[in-house]
């Protein structure tokens, strides 16, 4: 088997500092989804088993699973807006919620290096396999997790950005890692590739460790995909499988579902995996810190990002459960949570905080922390795929706008809301973007939806959004590293 070389590469805004030496300064833990093993014979162990726990790392330590999500999510949304106080983070609330998209974009040029770091990582694993020949079951279904992650990253980037360079090589030397960009198409072809292989290959759950990649997972991510490309028959019939394997239910309580008792819950399908073990080591990032209430003493829980918008507080059906679990109000009581009730606006800079950031008082005096560090980032839910094969099914015309609603039932039930009472293709249509908007609210669902729906001129038009916007410009450091072979996207 040919020796791969651990090597660290400067390149800047390709992909940052390469950490693909995964038995390095991390400690084992770290590299473990959940920070420990609880019965080696459930993980199969193959020959790339530490590596693949690297990969899962990485997806909480980079900024993929950190707070940049928030920006290309969330915030250039008509839910969110920057938040905190006006002069903080001002730049990048003027690039993301005002639409100013510059290639020069800090948090751009991260979220690019650390999906392609991710990618990089990936392939050492996937190549290696290959070169030594393994096809013990194990380090198959290695592989089938290395894909399934790649598939995502490669999602990420072509949601984001449009056309990206597809590297599938191991980064041996710096020019590896440039390539010419890949047309969405091809992207698209390449993430369905490396998901119908994953499926096959991936347990449909991991019972006693949470946080790897599943069966369920990789066709989520097919149908997603299906529903991006409109291919309304694949994406029906895709989710309608996850539907039909029953391994997943809605968590029955929303207050459950964003906090500590929900991580991995029985509506999660893949989750970014964040801990406070039993003797205090932290294994997670900023990405619930940057949207904790901000103020002073017991109410110092974070720097006050991603904040709800007064159109998404009245965007709410009357009776919606979701409405109490997903907006904090300043100077009323936290509904049950412990906290009592928040500081008025001013002194605090905001009049809405994102709930689903939120936690209970005693579970922060248990972790002797004021931010949350313990909940976990979650990227698909079963109310996701529900609503997909809702979607799917009424825009193709597999089962009636009846049937549609039947399966986005279960989801308003929760809410305490009834059943939709429309009958009509149209009726239905506009009752799952209203579902969708009210279950995914302050998630990183809102904007992408505008995008593929095609509303977002019309909603987000008033904000500064043209039809350019679907796509962030690729980082300028990237163009320039790669000497050219890395070319901007059009309109920039």
């Amino acid at each position: 088997m040919k020796k791969i070389k651990r090597i660290k590469l400067q390149i800047l805004s390709l992909v940052g500092i390469l950490i693909l030496g995964m038995a390095c300064e991390d400690g084992f833990l770290d590299r473990l989804p959940l920070g420990e093993v609880a019965n080696n014979e459930e993980l199969g162990v193959g020959g790339q088993e530490a590596a693949v726990f690297g990969i899962y790392s990485l997806t909480r330590t980079t900024s993929v699973g950190s707070w940049t999500r928030l920006w290309f999510g969330s915030i250039r949304s008509d839910d969110a807006e920057k938040g905190s106080t006006p002069g903080d983070g001002a730049a990048n609330g003027t690039a993301f919620n005002e639409f100013q998209y510059i290639p020069t974009n800090g948090l751009s040029t991260a979220w690019w290096n650390g999906h392609y770091e991710i990618i990089f990582a990936c392939n050492e694993v996937i190549n290696n396999i290959k070169e030594a020949e393994l096809t013990d079951e194990a380090s198959l279904v290695n592989d089938a997790e290395a894909r399934a992650i790649r598939a995502l990253m490669y999602f990420e980037l072509r949601r984001d950005y449009g056309e990206a360079p597809i590297i599938t090589v191991t980064i041996d030397v710096p020019s590896d890692a440039f390539a010419p960009k890949s047309s969405i198409a091809e992207i698209d072809t390449f993430i369905i590739e490396d998901l119908e292989i994953a499926e096959k290959k991936l347990p449909l759950t991991w019972p006693n460790f949470p946080g790897r990649a599943t069966a369920g997972f990789a066709k989520s991510l097919l149908a997603k995909l299906y529903l991006y490309q409109k291919d309304w028959t694949n994406a029906y019939n895709k989710s309608k499988e996850i539907i039909d394997s029953k391994t997943y239910t809605l968590d029955p309580s929303l207050m459950n579902l964003f906090e500590l008792g929900g991580n991995n819950g029985s509506g999660s399908i893949f989750e970014i995996q964040q801990t406070i073990t039993d003797n205090g080591d932290r294994f997670s990032n900023i990405y619930f810190i940057g949207q904790g209430v901000r103020g002073t003493g017991e109410w110092n829980l974070g720097w006050g990002f991603n904040v709800p918008t007064q159109q998404l507080v009245d965007a709410f059906e009357p009776g919606d459960l979701r409405k109490a679990n997903t907006i904090l109000e300043s100077g009323k009581d936290d509904g049950g949570f412990g906290g009592g009730t928040l500081p008025d606006a001013p002194p605090l800079a905001q009049k809405y905080w994102n709930k689903k950031a939120y936690t209970h008082k005693d579970v922060r005096t248990s972790f002797n922390t004021n931010g949350n560090r313990w909940e976990n980032i979650k990227i698909f839910r079963y109310a996701d795929i529900l609503l997909m094969a809702a979607e799917a099914g009424n825009e193709s015309g597999l089962i009636s706008p009846s049937d549609a609603a039947d399966l986005i039932t279960p989801v308003r039930l929760r809410a305490g809301l009834p059943r939709v009472s429309s009958s009509s293709q149209s009726g239905v249509r506009n009752a799952i973007k209203q579902e969708r908007r009210a279950e995914f609210a302050m998630e990183e669902y809102r904007f992408y939806d505008l995008v593929r729906w095609g509303d977002a001129p019309a909603v987000l038009g008033s904000l500064g959004y043209l039809p350019k916007h679907a796509f962030f410009p690729i980082p300028q450091e990237a163009i320039d590293n790669s000497g050219g072979v890395i070319v901007q996207n059009p309109n920039y």
